[in-house]
Protein backbone atom coordinates (compact mmCIF):
# COMPACT_ATOMS: atom_id res chain seq x y z
CA UNK A 1 0.00 0.00 0.00
CA UNK A 2 1.45 3.31 -0.71
CA UNK A 3 2.17 5.74 1.86
CA UNK A 4 -0.23 8.72 1.79
CA UNK A 5 1.28 12.15 2.03
CA UNK A 6 -1.17 14.23 4.57
CA UNK A 7 -0.61 18.47 4.58
CA UNK A 8 0.14 19.69 7.93
CA UNK A 9 -1.47 22.96 8.22
CA UNK A 10 1.12 25.67 10.17
CA UNK A 11 -0.46 28.08 12.65
CA UNK A 12 0.27 31.83 10.57
CA UNK A 13 1.10 33.70 13.74
CA UNK A 14 3.01 30.70 15.87
CA UNK A 15 4.92 31.98 19.00
CA UNK A 16 4.30 36.13 17.74
CA UNK A 17 3.72 38.31 20.59
CA UNK A 18 3.16 41.67 20.42
CA UNK A 19 1.96 45.01 22.07
CA UNK A 20 3.21 47.73 24.66
CA UNK A 21 3.04 48.88 28.17
CA UNK A 22 -0.59 49.14 28.47
CA UNK A 23 -1.55 46.16 25.60
CA UNK A 24 -1.32 42.60 25.14
CA UNK A 25 -1.55 41.15 21.85
CA UNK A 26 -1.35 37.49 21.28
CA UNK A 27 -2.51 34.88 19.38
CA UNK A 28 -5.55 32.76 20.60
CA UNK A 29 -5.84 29.15 21.26
CA UNK A 30 -7.30 27.01 17.87
CA UNK A 31 -10.76 27.10 18.08
CA UNK A 32 -13.61 25.20 16.07
CA UNK A 33 -15.56 27.80 13.99
CA UNK A 34 -19.27 27.08 12.17
CA UNK A 35 -20.18 30.10 10.08
CA UNK A 36 -24.04 29.77 10.23
CA UNK A 37 -27.25 30.96 8.40
CA UNK A 38 -30.65 29.70 9.72
CA UNK A 39 -34.64 30.84 8.93
CA UNK A 40 -36.49 31.81 12.21
CA UNK A 41 -38.25 28.55 12.53
CA UNK A 42 -34.59 26.79 12.77
CA UNK A 43 -33.40 28.90 15.46
CA UNK A 44 -34.47 26.85 18.21
CA UNK A 45 -33.36 23.79 16.72
CA UNK A 46 -29.95 24.84 16.26
CA UNK A 47 -29.76 25.97 19.23
CA UNK A 48 -30.76 22.89 21.29
CA UNK A 49 -28.29 20.55 19.22
CA UNK A 50 -25.40 23.73 19.74
CA UNK A 51 -26.11 23.53 23.47
CA UNK A 52 -26.52 27.59 23.49
CA UNK A 53 -28.82 29.56 22.65
CA UNK A 54 -28.45 31.60 19.57
CA UNK A 55 -29.03 35.80 20.02
CA UNK A 56 -31.03 37.18 17.77
CA UNK A 57 -30.60 40.82 18.83
CA UNK A 58 -28.04 42.88 17.04
CA UNK A 59 -24.45 43.14 18.34
CA UNK A 60 -25.20 40.51 21.14
CA UNK A 61 -23.05 37.36 21.37
CA UNK A 62 -24.55 34.05 23.97
CA UNK A 63 -21.67 31.93 25.87
CA UNK A 64 -21.48 28.47 27.90
CA UNK A 65 -18.95 26.98 28.69
CA UNK A 66 -16.17 27.14 25.94
CA UNK A 67 -18.73 27.79 23.45
CA UNK A 68 -19.88 31.66 21.83
CA UNK A 69 -22.42 32.31 19.21
CA UNK A 70 -21.78 35.82 17.50
CA UNK A 71 -25.20 37.70 16.08
CA UNK A 72 -23.56 39.15 12.54
CA UNK A 73 -26.73 39.85 10.89
CA UNK A 74 -30.55 39.00 10.97
CA UNK A 75 -30.03 34.93 10.22
CA UNK A 76 -26.05 34.92 10.55
CA UNK A 77 -23.95 33.82 12.88
CA UNK A 78 -20.56 32.58 13.97
CA UNK A 79 -20.03 29.62 16.46
CA UNK A 80 -16.78 29.56 18.13
CA UNK A 81 -15.88 26.76 20.25
CA UNK A 82 -12.66 26.49 21.94
CA UNK A 83 -12.89 23.22 23.38
CA UNK A 84 -12.69 19.96 21.48
CA UNK A 85 -16.36 20.09 20.30
CA UNK A 86 -17.29 19.24 16.73
CA UNK A 87 -19.71 21.87 15.98
CA UNK A 88 -21.19 19.63 12.62
CA UNK A 89 -21.41 16.57 14.29
CA UNK A 90 -23.52 18.13 16.95
CA UNK A 91 -25.80 19.64 13.65
CA UNK A 92 -25.94 17.13 11.59
CA UNK A 93 -29.19 15.66 12.96
CA UNK A 94 -30.57 18.70 13.54
CA UNK A 95 -33.88 19.98 11.42
CA UNK A 96 -35.13 23.13 10.03
CA UNK A 97 -33.85 25.00 7.13
CA UNK A 98 -30.52 26.29 8.42
CA UNK A 99 -26.88 25.79 7.01
CA UNK A 100 -23.58 25.56 8.26
CA UNK A 101 -20.32 25.40 6.99
CA UNK A 102 -17.18 24.67 9.23
CA UNK A 103 -14.96 27.65 8.65
CA UNK A 104 -12.49 27.03 11.68
CA UNK A 105 -9.34 26.89 8.89
CA UNK A 106 -10.21 29.69 7.15
CA UNK A 107 -10.40 32.18 10.71
CA UNK A 108 -7.87 32.57 13.33
CA UNK A 109 -8.40 35.26 16.05
CA UNK A 110 -6.29 37.47 17.83
CA UNK A 111 -6.32 38.26 21.72
CA UNK A 112 -6.29 42.46 22.70
CA UNK A 113 -5.87 42.57 26.43
CA UNK A 114 -5.17 45.59 28.80
CA UNK A 115 -5.92 49.26 29.75
CA UNK A 116 -4.96 50.01 26.07
CA UNK A 117 -6.58 47.83 23.84
CA UNK A 118 -9.99 49.91 22.86
CA UNK A 119 -7.60 52.77 21.98
CA UNK A 120 -5.16 49.98 19.96
CA UNK A 121 -8.47 48.54 18.07
CA UNK A 122 -9.62 52.05 17.44
CA UNK A 123 -6.32 52.89 15.19
CA UNK A 124 -7.60 50.64 12.59
CA UNK A 125 -10.93 50.19 13.52
CA UNK A 126 -13.48 53.60 13.27
CA UNK A 127 -16.64 51.81 15.71
CA UNK A 128 -16.73 53.59 18.70
CA UNK A 129 -15.50 50.81 21.20
CA UNK A 130 -15.94 52.38 24.55
CA UNK A 131 -17.68 50.28 27.32
CA UNK A 132 -20.89 52.23 27.24
CA UNK A 133 -21.45 52.10 23.11
CA UNK A 134 -19.56 48.32 23.07
CA UNK A 135 -20.35 46.61 26.22
CA UNK A 136 -18.82 42.96 27.37
CA UNK A 137 -20.73 40.46 25.01
CA UNK A 138 -21.00 42.84 22.78
CA UNK A 139 -19.78 41.96 19.09
CA UNK A 140 -19.77 42.91 15.03
CA UNK A 141 -18.53 42.25 11.55
CA UNK A 142 -16.24 45.92 11.07
CA UNK A 143 -13.04 46.31 9.18
CA UNK A 144 -9.86 46.85 10.65
CA UNK A 145 -7.47 48.88 8.26
CA UNK A 146 -8.02 47.23 5.17
CA UNK A 147 -9.19 43.73 6.60
CA UNK A 148 -12.95 42.34 7.72
CA UNK A 149 -13.18 41.28 11.09
CA UNK A 150 -15.47 40.17 13.51
CA UNK A 151 -14.49 41.37 16.94
CA UNK A 152 -16.41 40.15 20.40
CA UNK A 153 -15.82 42.14 23.60
CA UNK A 154 -14.58 39.35 25.89
CA UNK A 155 -14.08 41.30 29.21
CA UNK A 156 -14.27 45.37 30.08
CA UNK A 157 -10.29 45.03 29.00
CA UNK A 158 -10.59 42.23 26.53
CA UNK A 159 -11.13 41.59 23.17
CA UNK A 160 -11.70 38.60 20.00
CA UNK A 161 -10.51 40.01 16.96
CA UNK A 162 -11.39 37.05 14.43
CA UNK A 163 -9.92 37.24 10.98
CA UNK A 164 -9.19 35.19 7.64
CA UNK A 165 -5.98 33.32 7.73
CA UNK A 166 -4.50 34.85 4.81
CA UNK A 167 -5.15 38.39 6.98
CA UNK A 168 -3.72 37.59 9.96
CA UNK A 169 -0.02 38.97 9.58
CA UNK A 170 -1.45 42.44 8.69
CA UNK A 171 -3.96 42.40 11.19
CA UNK A 172 -1.40 41.35 13.83
CA UNK A 173 0.90 43.98 12.56
CA UNK A 174 -1.35 47.15 12.46
CA UNK A 175 -2.40 46.16 16.19
CA UNK A 176 0.95 45.73 17.31
CA UNK A 177 1.46 49.43 15.66
CA UNK A 178 -1.54 51.12 17.19
CA UNK A 179 -0.55 49.46 20.60
CA UNK A 180 2.48 51.82 20.61
CA UNK A 181 -0.16 54.89 20.59
CA UNK A 182 -2.14 53.41 23.39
Amino acid sequence: MADLATAKRTFVLDGVHGGSAGTSIKPAAPAYRVALRARPEAIEAVSQALELALPTRPKTSATSGLRSALWIGPDEWLVIDQGEADLMAALSGTTGLFSATDVSHRNLAIIVSGPGAETTINAGCPQDLSLAAFPVGACTRTVFGKAEVILLRVTDDTFRVECWRSFAEYVFGLLDEGSRDA
